[in-house]
């Protein structure tokens, strides 16, 4: 980090708990760029997969998926998609991270501290009666099922991040800070983080 340069800033989130609104509001007011959806062209080109194919693939991972994955890695000519992507988005995240940013997800955090790269990291949470309404905004009619669908996305997520960092997506420990966004306004939440990110430059 240059002197007076703001550190690198990754938000790791619960489904539905707006880690993109706060990203957005907090890259407005501290006039860095924040990546979440431009992964999928940057992890495109490098791992050479679909951007469909990384969309659907890209921050998550079944039960059953984890599981054939952990027994064909046992043969050495197999190397999964997952793995294969996950590799690239790595790649992308230290790429990006040689300015000042906003990352989300990705296991962001993980992989910066393990390359030795200061960041500032956030684990965004909230009930989940008001993740569930958050959920319904942001699917709309499409999904009838929106209870099952958070819990199934939850999963997923969790699933993902336990195989590539061996840790427990939202432990305290792994964080600078860990907030409840169903408690207080967003906009509060992104001039309070603005103000402590700002602290940390050097």
């Amino acid at each position: 980090m240059s002197k007076g340069e703001l550190p690198v800033v990754t938000i790791s989130r619960e489904y539905g708990a707006g880690g993109r609104s706060i990203a957005m509001g907090l890259s407005e007011k501290l006039e860095i760029p924040w990546h979440d959806r431009d992964f999928i062209k940057l992890t495109s080109e490098k791992s050479g997969y679909s951007e469909e194919d990384i969309d659907k693939e890209g921050e998550e991972l079944s039960p059953a998926e984890r599981f054939l994955d952990g027994l064909l890695n046992n043969v050495s000519a197999y190397v999964s998609s997952h793995d294969a992507i996950f590799k690239a988005q790595k790649e992308s995240v230290l790429e990006l991270a040689k300015s000042p940013c906003i990352i989300v997800g990705r296991c962001s955090n993980i992989i910066l501290r393990e390359a030795g790269i200061p960041s500032f990291d956030i684990f965004l949470y909230a009930d989940k009666k008001i993740r569930l309404e958050r959920a319904k905004e942001l699917l709309g009619e499409n999904c009838k099922n929106p209870e099952k669908y958070l819990e199934e996305r939850d999963t997923l997520r969790e699933n993902y991040y336990r195989k590539y960092t061996g840790k427990e997506l939202g432990i305290y420990r792994d964080y600078n800070i860990c907030i409840d966004t169903g408690k207080t306004d967003y906009g509060r939440i992104v001039d309070f983080l603005a103000d402590i990110i700002k602290d940390q430059s050097v």
